[in-house]
């Protein structure tokens, strides 16, 4: 599956020589790679890079109207801090100042030219390896990231169900204590009244808290208030 991919992705070459672009294009397509694009005007990198948001980019460094540390800064703007996009820096001049400008810059590998076409082949494939990877693994962190939500989430729920429990539970004891004063004095007038309407009276008020304070009641206010 990685290899496939590998394959699929696009490349963008930079190089003001028209026979080098060339000679890079046949190399890659005789390797299997099936998306490129090139120019030899190191001004249309830019609209080149916002269209065709290539996976690597093959640059030189010694060219006209904008060289290659030039482009790189222009593309560092536009190229978001938790991405990983591999330049291959491609260049004549072999220097150590060279290479360490070019990396500092923002290369992530400097190859000088002329340069071994089996090398460049397997430096291009590990930069997409790399990019590939580094991909695969921000997708990843994003779905582990998701759930850590969806888990806190459920957490502070439980948690507020667990609170409203709690307190409903208080209120449910709160009421209780005052409402079985209210039946202990309701069944000493219905024993001092001896009948009549008084006592009936008395009868009622017993009859009626005795279901608001019975078990059941609260306890299914409370399951139903948590359900919801």
């Amino acid at each position: 599956m990685l290899e496939e991919t590998l394959k699929r992705a696009k490349i963008l070459i930079v190089d003001d020589q028209e026979s080098n672009v060339r000679l890079l294009e046949r190399l890659l397509q005789q390797a299997g790679y099936t998306t490129l694009q090139s120019t030899t005007d190191s001004r249309l990198v830019l609209p080149l890079f916002t269209e065709f948001r290539p996976d690597l980019i093959l640059l030189d460094l010694m060219m006209p109207y904008l060289d290659g540390f030039a482009v790189m800064r222009a593309l560092e703007v536009h190229i978001p801090a938790e991405d990983y996009l591999p330049i291959l820096v491609l260049s004549a001049n072999i220097t150590a100042d060279a290479k360490r400008l070019a990396l500092q810059a923002g290369a992530k590998d400097f190859l000088t030219k002329p340069f071994d076409a089996i090398e460049v082949l397997l430096r291009i494939e590990n930069l997409l390896r790399t990019r590939f990877l580094h991909r695969e693994l921000q997708i990843q962190n994003e779905m582990l990231e998701e759930r850590v939500r969806e888990r806190t989430h459920q957490l502070l729920q439980s948690e507020k169900l667990a609170a409203m429990g709690s307190l409903l539970a208080g209120v449910a004891h709160e009421l209780n204590n005052p409402l079985s004063v209210v039946m202990g004095q309701a069944a000493l007038l219905q024993q001092t009244a001896r009948g009549g309407a008084i006592a009936d009276r008395a009868g009622k008020i017993a009859a009626m808290h005795t279901g608001l304070v019975s078990k059941g009641t609260y306890e299914g206010e409370i399951e139903e208030l948590l359900r919801r």
